[in-house]
């Protein structure tokens, strides 16, 4: 064991370090000059605007000093992860004590000057934010939004044995679903194989202005609770410093006895069933060690705390002295030269090179990132010997191949396949020959694919999947994240996050790249036969759309061969998020191999095998991006084909969505050129999209030929119906889809009214079909793509 730290001295070096972190931490909130209080403060040393919180940084700082001393005793490699958003000072406070801020920002020295940039940089216009944010040496939590600090901590941990992972969990942070779903991460964590994390739930009592639930908790329900869960909490309680400073070095000397024990009784050979790993709930004042009060109102220890104690200090004189004896209480003078820069005694507390936990490599993921060995997706391929062959289950085939990319990857341990419970409901069930699914409870004889071990990581919250794979990236390694695209939705603000911190993170030359987060949607809107309107939403994509171009991809592939393509490129890219819509049920194929990868490297293209044009000016042009929305276009031609064989129709695929947009948007953008190429500068398009219609719109607003262009999409009409019932309840059905081209074509509305008439009494007697007999009619079931020279 390792003998605990409780020597006077050494604690007492620690209480300085602390010291001058806090220090740092004030100085960052509020000041413009005067850095060291060489002088008497005054009103022009002072930020004009004063932003940033002071609340939650005492504790964080009193967290790392003593983080890393546990670190220089026993030599660990440990990262560490800010739960409480806005702690922005104190990490930076800390990543410039050791000496990191400074080796990637040569700018800010380890001296007055630079102590001065330091602080003026914080939250001012041309700096940096403040909070943990990608600009932060150390940081994989992206701190402007919580719940995610837990989750993000067992992503990097896992296949990462010799890794901790210290995560602060504010106690505001605590509420939130995604770190209550969070705890049960325990239960996914292998210790002969992964690393360990170490919850620290931070009690200081308040949020912005209430208190916090479970910091009003009893200690004996609070235990309860998190014992509960699974852990084994250990507690440290207090405002006195001295005090604290012998608690807290006991208990984490505890907690860290507790998980080497752990670990080498399950790398032994010992149990291999769920530890009870330990955890630290450390309750001290919110804002410790700043003002008691200010004007008379009660600020250490409450709300007021929380972000700027003292306010109005250029203006105010008797603030200004207040923040001035609060920012000498902490003796600058004994903490930092003649230089301005740390004495040496407490410079020689920090852990050196790698084990700083702001230089640690596995906070800067893109370093220890290892090459996804990938298989031949080609030999996956499905044979096509002519368009509207199969059927055959599109995520099935990719099953097959990401079954291979686990197996390639099984020694390296860098690959994961995250999802909510919906690995095979999403027809991937191939992985199964090569892996199982994760699971550290117990196991039960009739179980099948559990296993602790595993590839595969399900639970039934997309926050947790998400969070997992995030972490997982973070630290250098892959996955693919599969979800019903309905309730990815859940995710939404999830993937806001981690798309702002790859655009920051491309900006920092430091930063290196990691692996992109790839999304499958299945289950898609167009077929939930078990489920219904609640099932029903494809509007992620429109999310993502929002984001940096660059940043953003959303590939809609129509059949099994296209779905291999994308898979493939997507596991290949990096600092990007991909985004793949697939259906898993039945389907024709479009596509031989051949045709597919041309067909995706270039995004968008006409097939020429569906349309019957034979010059380049085609009375109408249908459009499709989708595998459903691909197959009511070619059906919808069959029946214009047959109705009017004299006319011209072209027919455009979508598979990369972001190719509609100009060149100067996205780099997969379509040139003006090769827009008006494809869709003509004035002919009817009908567009029949796998979403919402307006994202075509608003994709192509600026076109030459927008005003031509009709989209028919998901229109918010849903239920538990047939599978063609649910185009129809949208029009986007082939009939629907027929006579929007006979009413756009000039010159044809009066030819085709017997054809119009034909598919209106068509869709009438679908809707009295489906309601009698509960499935579509044969010659909707039965129908099958009939080339030109068969009709011929």
């Amino acid at each position: 064991m390792h003998q605990p730290a409780n020597t006077t001295s050494e604690l007492g070096q620690l209480d300085r370090y602390w010291r001058a972190a806090n220090y740092l931490s004030v100085g960052q909130i509020y000041l413009l000059d005067n850095p060291l209080l060489r002088e008497r403060l005054q009103p022009t040393h002072i930020k004009p605007r004063l932003l940033g919180h002071w609340g939650t940084t005492p504790g964080l700082n009193f967290i790392y000093a003593h983080l890393n001393r546990v670190i220089r005793a026993r030599n660990l490699d440990m990262i560490y992860i800010c739960g409480p958003g806005h702690g922005g000072p104190g990490m930076v406070a800390n990543t410039y004590l050791e000496g990191t801020y400074s080796e990637i920002y040569p700018d800010i020295t380890q001296d007055t000057d630079g102590l001065r940039k330091l602080f003026r940089q914080f939250s001012f216009p041309g700096g940096i934010p403040s909070h943990a944010a990608p600009e932060t040496p150390g940081s994989i939590h992206e701190g402007g939004e919580l719940g995610y600090a837990l989750v993000h901590a067992y992503g990097a941990a896992f296949d990462n044995p010799d890794l901790v992972v210290a995560c602060v969990i504010g106690d505001g942070e605590a509420e939130t679903g995604p770190l209550a779903a969070s705890w049960h991460s325990n239960k996914f964590l292998n210790p002969a194989r992964d690393g360990a994390v170490l919850p620290i739930l931070h009690l200081n009592g308040y949020k912005i202005a209430n208190p916090t639930i479970l910091a009003r908790l009893p200690t004996d329900e609070l235990d309860q609770l998190l014992s509960g869960y699974g852990h084994d909490p250990l507690f440290v309680e207090g405002s006195e410093p001295s005090e604290m400073h012998q608690k807290m070095a006991q208990t984490l000397d505890e907690a860290f006895d507790r998980i080497r024990e752990i670990q080498i009784s399950a790398r032994n050979g010992g149990r291999r069933q769920r530890p009870r790993w330990p955890m630290i709930v450390l309750r001290s004042p919110k804002g410790w060690t700043g003002p008691k009060d200010v004007d008379g109102k009660k600020v250490e220890g409450f709300w007021r705390a929380h972000q700027v104690p003292v306010d109005g200090v250029r203006t105010n004189p008797t603030h200004l002295d207040i923040l001035e004896n609060w920012m000498r209480s902490y003796q600058p003078d004994t903490l930092f030269d003649e230089s301005g820069r740390l004495v040496g005694e407490l410079q020689a507390l920090a852990p050196t090179g790698s084990h700083r936990m702001s230089a640690n490599p596995h906070a800067n993921g893109g370093t220890l990132k290892r090459k996804l060995e990938l298989p031949d997706y080609r030999q996956h391929a499905i044979e096509v010997p002519s368009p509207g062959a199969g059927p055959e289950e599109a995520t099935r085939v990719m099953g097959n191949y990401l079954r291979d990319v686990i197996e390639l990857n099984a020694e390296a341990r860098t690959f994961r396949l995250m999802g909510p419970d919906e690995t095979s409901s999403n027809r991937l069930d191939a992985v199964f020959e090569a892996t199982e699914r994760v699971w550290m409870e117990d196991i039960e004889p009739y179980d099948v694919h559990l296993g602790r071990d595993g590839r595969v990581m399900e639970v039934l919250s997309e926050h947790l999947c998400q969070g997992w794979l995030e972490g997982y990236l973070l630290t250098g390694r892959h996955g693919l994240f599969n979800c019903y695209e309905a309730f990815v939705h859940i995710v939404d603000s999830m993937f806001n996050q981690h798309a702002k911190w790859l655009e920051v993170s491309r900006t920092l030359p430091w930063r290196q790249p990691i692996a992109s987060l790839n999304y499958l949607l299945s289950s898609h809107v167009w077929r939930q036969d078990h489920n219904g309107f609640s099932h029903q939403d494809p509007g992620f994509v429109d999310l993502v759309a929002n984001k940096d171009a660059d940043i953003v991809r959303i590939y809609l592939p129509p059949d099994a061969n296209s779905l291999l393509c994308v898979t493939d490129h997507c596991l290949r890219t990096y600092d990007r998020i991909n985004v793949i819509v697939a259906g898993k049920q039945p389907a024709p194929q479009w596509l031989s191999m051949a045709e597919a990868e041309a067909h995706c490297a270039a995004g968008i293209g006409i097939w020429s095998w569906a349309g019957t044009e034979e010059t380049d000016e085609p009375d109408v042009v249908m459009a499709c991006a989708g595998d459903i929305p691909t197959l009511e276009t070619l059906a919808a031609v069959s029946l214009l084909r047959d109705a009017f064989p004299d006319m011209k129709v072209r027919v455009v695929n979508v598979v990369d969505l972001m190719a509609l947009q100009p060149r100067e948007q996205h780099p997969h953008g379509l040139s003006d050129k090769e827009f008006d190429r494809l869709f003509t500068r004035n002919r009817p398009v009908i567009f029949a999209y796998h979403g919402y219609p307006y994202m075509i719109h608003r994709l192509t607003y600026n076109r030459a030929n927008h005003d031509n262009i009709h989209v028919r999409g998901f229109r918010e009409k849903g239920t538990t119906t047939t599978p063609f019932d649910m185009v129809v309840l949208n029009e986007l059905d082939r009939f629907h889809l027929a006579i929007e081209a006979i009413d756009r074509v000039p010159g044809l509305v009066s030819k085709g009214a017997s054809a119009k008439q034909a598919f209106h009494s068509r869709l009438t007697e679908h809707h009295r079909y489906v309601r009698e007999h509960g499935e579509d009619m044969a010659e909707i079931q039965g129908w099958h793509w009939r080339s030109k020279e068969t009709i011929d």
